[in-house]
Protein backbone atom coordinates (compact mmCIF):
# COMPACT_ATOMS: atom_id res chain seq x y z
CA UNK A 1 0.00 0.00 0.00
CA UNK A 2 1.41 3.42 -0.99
CA UNK A 3 1.03 5.92 1.97
CA UNK A 4 2.25 8.67 0.21
CA UNK A 5 -0.05 10.55 -2.46
CA UNK A 6 0.29 12.16 -5.06
CA UNK A 7 -1.78 15.49 -6.19
CA UNK A 8 -4.41 15.32 -9.26
CA UNK A 9 -1.67 16.83 -12.26
CA UNK A 10 -2.04 20.21 -12.75
CA UNK A 11 -3.67 21.08 -9.47
CA UNK A 12 -1.64 22.27 -6.26
CA UNK A 13 -2.78 21.33 -3.02
CA UNK A 14 -3.03 23.49 0.06
CA UNK A 15 -0.42 21.43 1.79
CA UNK A 16 1.99 22.26 -0.85
CA UNK A 17 0.97 26.08 -1.23
CA UNK A 18 2.00 26.31 2.43
CA UNK A 19 5.35 24.34 1.82
CA UNK A 20 6.07 26.91 -0.81
CA UNK A 21 5.48 29.91 1.07
CA UNK A 22 7.47 28.14 3.95
CA UNK A 23 9.69 27.39 2.08
CA UNK A 24 9.97 31.27 0.52
CA UNK A 25 9.96 32.33 3.90
CA UNK A 26 12.77 30.62 5.37
CA UNK A 27 14.90 32.04 2.07
CA UNK A 28 14.31 35.19 3.31
CA UNK A 29 16.88 37.02 5.26
CA UNK A 30 17.12 41.22 5.66
CA UNK A 31 16.47 41.46 1.62
CA UNK A 32 15.47 45.33 2.18
CA UNK A 33 18.98 46.19 2.69
CA UNK A 34 20.86 44.85 0.17
CA UNK A 35 18.30 45.15 -2.69
CA UNK A 36 19.60 47.39 -4.91
CA UNK A 37 16.11 49.08 -5.38
CA UNK A 38 13.90 51.26 -3.68
CA UNK A 39 9.74 51.79 -3.98
CA UNK A 40 9.65 54.55 -7.19
CA UNK A 41 12.61 53.41 -8.63
CA UNK A 42 12.17 52.20 -12.58
CA UNK A 43 13.70 48.46 -13.12
CA UNK A 44 14.20 45.94 -15.80
CA UNK A 45 12.05 42.53 -15.23
CA UNK A 46 13.03 40.15 -18.00
CA UNK A 47 10.02 38.77 -19.11
CA UNK A 48 8.22 42.04 -19.27
CA UNK A 49 10.59 44.89 -19.92
CA UNK A 50 10.40 48.62 -17.50
CA UNK A 51 8.80 48.90 -14.86
CA UNK A 52 8.48 50.53 -11.40
CA UNK A 53 8.25 49.38 -7.96
CA UNK A 54 5.39 50.42 -6.42
CA UNK A 55 5.53 48.89 -2.95
CA UNK A 56 8.00 46.92 -0.83
CA UNK A 57 6.63 45.82 2.24
CA UNK A 58 5.30 42.11 4.11
CA UNK A 59 2.31 40.46 2.61
CA UNK A 60 0.31 37.41 4.20
CA UNK A 61 0.39 34.45 1.77
CA UNK A 62 -1.35 30.93 2.43
CA UNK A 63 -1.09 32.23 6.59
CA UNK A 64 2.67 33.45 6.10
CA UNK A 65 4.12 36.61 5.95
CA UNK A 66 6.15 37.53 3.14
CA UNK A 67 8.18 40.42 1.86
CA UNK A 68 6.69 41.04 -1.28
CA UNK A 69 7.90 43.89 -4.04
CA UNK A 70 5.14 45.16 -6.31
CA UNK A 71 5.63 45.85 -9.91
CA UNK A 72 3.48 47.82 -12.23
CA UNK A 73 4.01 47.68 -15.96
CA UNK A 74 1.81 51.11 -17.01
CA UNK A 75 2.47 50.25 -20.69
CA UNK A 76 0.91 46.60 -20.48
CA UNK A 77 -1.15 47.38 -18.05
CA UNK A 78 0.10 44.33 -15.91
CA UNK A 79 1.32 44.59 -12.01
CA UNK A 80 3.34 41.83 -10.31
CA UNK A 81 3.69 40.67 -6.82
CA UNK A 82 7.44 39.10 -6.57
CA UNK A 83 8.61 37.96 -2.87
CA UNK A 84 11.85 39.63 -2.20
CA UNK A 85 14.09 36.37 -1.90
CA UNK A 86 13.34 35.91 -5.37
CA UNK A 87 13.65 39.23 -7.32
CA UNK A 88 17.17 38.46 -8.52
CA UNK A 89 16.10 35.12 -9.86
CA UNK A 90 12.85 36.34 -11.41
CA UNK A 91 15.10 38.83 -13.64
CA UNK A 92 14.51 42.11 -11.58
CA UNK A 93 17.29 44.28 -12.07
CA UNK A 94 18.19 47.93 -12.25
CA UNK A 95 18.29 50.44 -15.56
CA UNK A 96 21.40 49.83 -17.43
CA UNK A 97 24.62 52.21 -16.82
CA UNK A 98 25.37 54.42 -19.64
CA UNK A 99 28.14 52.32 -20.34
CA UNK A 100 26.44 49.52 -21.22
CA UNK A 101 23.60 51.96 -23.27
CA UNK A 102 27.22 52.58 -24.72
CA UNK A 103 27.92 49.22 -25.68
CA UNK A 104 24.42 48.45 -26.87
CA UNK A 105 24.53 51.10 -29.27
CA UNK A 106 28.11 50.02 -30.66
CA UNK A 107 26.58 46.38 -31.04
CA UNK A 108 23.99 47.88 -32.82
CA UNK A 109 26.06 49.77 -35.34
CA UNK A 110 27.76 46.47 -35.86
CA UNK A 111 28.04 44.30 -39.16
CA UNK A 112 24.79 42.08 -39.08
CA UNK A 113 25.30 38.30 -38.01
CA UNK A 114 23.84 36.17 -41.14
CA UNK A 115 22.03 33.63 -39.99
CA UNK A 116 22.09 30.30 -40.62
CA UNK A 117 19.93 27.56 -39.80
CA UNK A 118 16.21 27.23 -40.15
CA UNK A 119 14.33 30.30 -39.30
CA UNK A 120 12.21 29.16 -36.84
CA UNK A 121 15.36 28.12 -34.65
CA UNK A 122 16.55 31.52 -34.83
CA UNK A 123 13.33 33.12 -34.26
CA UNK A 124 13.76 31.33 -30.96
CA UNK A 125 17.16 32.58 -29.93
CA UNK A 126 16.22 35.76 -31.11
CA UNK A 127 12.97 35.79 -28.88
CA UNK A 128 15.00 34.04 -25.61
CA UNK A 129 17.56 37.70 -26.14
CA UNK A 130 14.90 39.71 -25.98
CA UNK A 131 13.30 37.88 -22.70
CA UNK A 132 16.53 38.34 -21.43
CA UNK A 133 15.94 41.53 -20.53
CA UNK A 134 20.05 42.06 -21.36
CA UNK A 135 20.59 45.24 -23.05
CA UNK A 136 23.05 43.86 -25.20
CA UNK A 137 21.42 40.82 -26.67
CA UNK A 138 18.51 43.09 -27.35
CA UNK A 139 20.96 44.95 -29.54
CA UNK A 140 22.50 42.04 -31.00
CA UNK A 141 18.61 41.69 -32.10
CA UNK A 142 18.19 44.95 -33.69
CA UNK A 143 21.49 44.69 -34.98
CA UNK A 144 21.02 41.53 -37.29
CA UNK A 145 17.12 41.88 -37.95
CA UNK A 146 17.81 45.12 -39.13
CA UNK A 147 18.82 44.46 -42.97
CA UNK A 148 15.75 42.16 -43.29
CA UNK A 149 13.03 44.60 -41.60
CA UNK A 150 14.07 47.63 -43.81
CA UNK A 151 14.14 45.56 -47.37
CA UNK A 152 11.48 43.71 -48.39
CA UNK A 153 13.09 40.37 -47.35
CA UNK A 154 11.63 40.40 -44.12
CA UNK A 155 8.73 38.38 -42.98
CA UNK A 156 6.35 39.40 -40.42
CA UNK A 157 7.82 37.23 -37.83
CA UNK A 158 11.02 38.79 -38.31
CA UNK A 159 9.28 42.37 -38.28
CA UNK A 160 7.23 41.48 -34.76
CA UNK A 161 10.82 40.23 -33.00
CA UNK A 162 12.41 43.63 -34.19
CA UNK A 163 9.36 45.51 -33.00
CA UNK A 164 9.44 44.48 -29.68
CA UNK A 165 13.39 44.58 -29.55
CA UNK A 166 13.26 48.08 -30.65
CA UNK A 167 10.60 48.91 -27.57
CA UNK A 168 12.46 46.59 -24.76
CA UNK A 169 15.60 49.14 -26.19
CA UNK A 170 13.97 52.61 -26.46
CA UNK A 171 12.12 51.86 -22.90
CA UNK A 172 14.69 51.30 -21.20
CA UNK A 173 17.45 54.35 -22.70
CA UNK A 174 14.59 56.23 -22.31
CA UNK A 175 13.96 56.43 -18.78
CA UNK A 176 18.00 56.11 -18.03
CA UNK A 177 18.10 59.61 -20.25
CA UNK A 178 14.87 61.15 -19.06
CA UNK A 179 13.65 62.02 -22.61
CA UNK A 180 10.55 60.80 -24.86
CA UNK A 181 10.22 57.24 -26.05
CA UNK A 182 9.79 59.28 -29.55
CA UNK A 183 13.22 60.86 -29.15
CA UNK A 184 14.86 57.63 -28.32
CA UNK A 185 13.24 55.94 -31.31
CA UNK A 186 14.42 58.43 -34.06
CA UNK A 187 18.03 58.58 -32.48
CA UNK A 188 18.07 54.90 -32.85
CA UNK A 189 16.52 54.77 -36.43
CA UNK A 190 19.29 57.02 -36.99
CA UNK A 191 22.36 55.07 -35.30
CA UNK A 192 20.52 52.21 -37.18
CA UNK A 193 20.21 54.01 -40.89
CA UNK A 194 24.46 55.37 -40.29
CA UNK A 195 25.57 51.57 -39.47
Amino acid sequence: MNIFRNPPKGRITDEMARAAVAKTAAQQVNHKSSLPFQEGDAIVYAAHGVGRVDKIGTEEVAGMKLEMILVSFPDNQMTLRIPLSKAKKAGLRKIASKEIVSKALTTIKGKPQSGKGMWARRAVVFQEKINSGDLIQIAEVLRDLRRNVDSLEGSFSERKLFEAAQERYVAEVAVLEAKDSSTVLSELTEAMKSA
